[in-house]
């Protein structure tokens, strides 16, 4: 009886050992998960936010998340829809196309992080002041990677009563080529989403840029072409450059979405990570000071993904609208 008792002890210690291993061994394994956030390429305004979000989880949160670039936003979505990668951040125009016809369906939002507010920028010393004086003129259109972006092209043209008709397009598959473009003498302007770094060098490289105005009166055409642009208030700063007094840029949303397969407390726990530690993402991306976990909910046609929702259930926050 005792050798037997002994050797059922044993092998219950045995048994124990193992079962702590195998758990050690998952923990490990949980651990040493890497996370792919999908961005654009170094020096837009998406990849500075993926960078800040990568940062924060991986310091915070203790998940292991790298920052992906691609070409562009058309480009991204459909890694994260097919689970090539894990997250990825995109404007809501993309993401809407992406999904049309029930494309990607495993596609899921975690929501808007921070409005997007763009602008046409011209060299500072040019005569040009507002959307309608770029008629005739030299204008990056046709996004080959960003396909999207000639829908907002066309609403923020038709702004200043222009359709593509009235200007010289210069082709290009995304907007870091656009600004490139542009420096060198190709385009008479270029677009891009303030906050930028791009936009920063090339400020620098051309001795100043401004910003072409956007008359209110002109948001119904636009509307009639991309019904979320909105006009949000920008004020001269380091962060609106090409900024020099109080107007209104064009803008709608930036989103972080998700596959359906990534585990839903995973995506409860990046929410939790990002909403806690606000601080070091404005750190890094001052776009992100707009960022709450309250303005992540909005209506959307895209899914959100379970883990979301549980957040926002057991935060008592409820979804507004898109504009």
């Amino acid at each position: 009886m005792i050798g037997t008792f002994r050797h059922d002890f044993a092998s219950a210690g045995l048994a124990a050992t193992i079962a702590a291993a195998v758990v050690a061994l998952s923990a490990a394994s949980v651990a040493a998960q890497t996370y792919g956030l999908a961005t654009m390429q170094p020096g837009t305004l998406n990849h500075t936010t993926g960078s800040a979000i990568a940062k924060v989880l991986k310091e915070k949160a203790g998940m292991n998340a790298l920052v992906q670039p691609t070409a562009g936003e058309s480009v991204l979505i459909p890694l994260v829809g097919r689970g090539e990668a894990e997250l990825g951040i995109a404007n809501a125009l993309e993401v809407a196309v992406a999904v049309e016809g029930a494309r990607l369906p495993d596609l899921r939002l975690i929501g808007a992080i921070h409005p997007l507010p763009t602008a046409y920028f011209v060299r500072k010393d040019t005569a040009m002041k507002t959307i309608a004086d770029l008629k005739g003129k030299k204008v990056v259109f046709g996004f080959s990677a960003q396909r999207v972006l000639d829908t907002v092209s066309r609403a923020i043209l038709a702004t200043g009563g222009l359709t593509e008709k009235d200007i010289s397009p210069v082709l290009v598959p995304n907007v870091i080529r656009g600004a490139d473009d542009f420096v060198a003498g190709a385009a008479d302007t270029f677009y891009f989403a303030f906050g930028a770094p791009k936009v920063r060098e090339v400020d620098a490289t051309v001795g100043g840029i401004r910003v072409l105005e956007i008359p209110d009166s002109g948001m119904a055409a636009a509307r009639k072409i991309f019904p979320e642009g909105y006009l949000s208030p920008a004020a001269p700063g380091p962060f609106f450059i090409g900024v020099d007094k109080p107007i209104g840029v064009y803008t709608w949303d930036n989103l972080l979405f998700t596959n359906a397969k990534v585990k839903d407390e995973q995506v409860y726990k990046i929410i939790e990570a990002m909403a806690k530690n606000k601080d070091d993402l404005v750190a890094i991306q001052p776009a992100l000071r707009s960022f709450t976990a309250a303005g992540l909910y909005k209506n959307y046609s895209v899914p959100y993904h379970p883990g979301a929702l549980k957040y926002f259930n057991d935060n008592k926050i409820e979804p507004t609208t898109t504009r």
